[in-house]
């Protein structure tokens, strides 16, 4: 296999619901790829803004507090780890707390920065490649990934899916949930929600989860077939 093929970088990007987690850890599995979970990262550092007393409403607040938290992220699609400070966060990121506060956090400045330039270290320094999953991650953060593809659903099928994830969930709530936090996502100044320009859009509305996973396996193997050929023709 030639350098070009094993050190590809795939950026999935879209909105809560149309299967970015579950679509990135299986390619990255599948394709021996390490992965990683962006939302993961913007979930802890809400969170230990939250278990630190500091205001998430208040962006000056949260901006002098930007590089207190430790934050290791582990990158087997297998078993994705996140810790904070050294303690295990998969669980506590993924609270109702949390996830109506992390669009606040996720909006100042500062806090792209940090986390952003984490990601990129974490993305350079994968063996053998990396399938990153976020909603900036195309357009911001890895500008120049191999492939990027931009997963998009309607809100219908959305709220069905992140309901299901959620026990004892609302369909209508979750709906006007998620259509909250696309907009907070797209009108934010800092790496708003956007569809790269060289992205494929695949819609998710239709198609199995099994079907979303073997559409971007295709992509990725024609991408790693095109880079191979690049490489030979020079």
């Amino acid at each position: 296999m030639s350098a070009t093929v094993e050190s590809v970088i795939v950026a999935i990007d879209g909105p809560a619901g149309t299967g970015k987690s579950s679509t990135s850890r299986a390619v990255a599995a599948q394709l021996g790829l390490s992965y990683l979970d962006t939302g993961a990262q913007y979930r802890a550092i809400t969170w230990w803004m939250i278990s630190n007393g500091v205001d998430t409403d208040d962006p000056e607040a949260v901006a002098g507090a930007a590089e207190k938290p430790a934050i290791v992220s582990g990158t087997d699609p297998a078993a994705p780890t996140i810790t904070v400070d050294g303690a295990d966060a998969a669980g506590p990121i993924r609270t109702q707390e949390v996830s109506s506060r992390v669009s606040a956090v996720s909006a100042v400045p500062a806090v792209r920065t940090r986390i952003t330039e984490l990601q990129r270290v974490i993305a350079a320094s994968a063996p053998g490649g990396i399938v990153v999953e976020g909603r900036d991650i195309g357009t911001t953060v890895l500008p120049d990934a191999d492939l990027k593809i931009f997963l998009t659903a309607s809100p219908e099928a959305r709220a069905a899916r992140r309901s299901g994830e959620i026990q004892g969930a609302d369909v209508a709530a979750t709906r006007e949930a998620l259509l909250k936090r696309d907009a907070a996502d797209s009108g934010r100044k800092t790496s708003p929600l956007a569809k790269a320009d060289d992205a494929v859009e695949v819609d998710t509305t239709e198609l199995t989860l099994q079907q979303v996973i073997e559409c971007v396996v295709t992509l990725v193997e024609e991408r790693r077939a095109a880079g191979a050929g690049e490489r030979t023709a020079r």
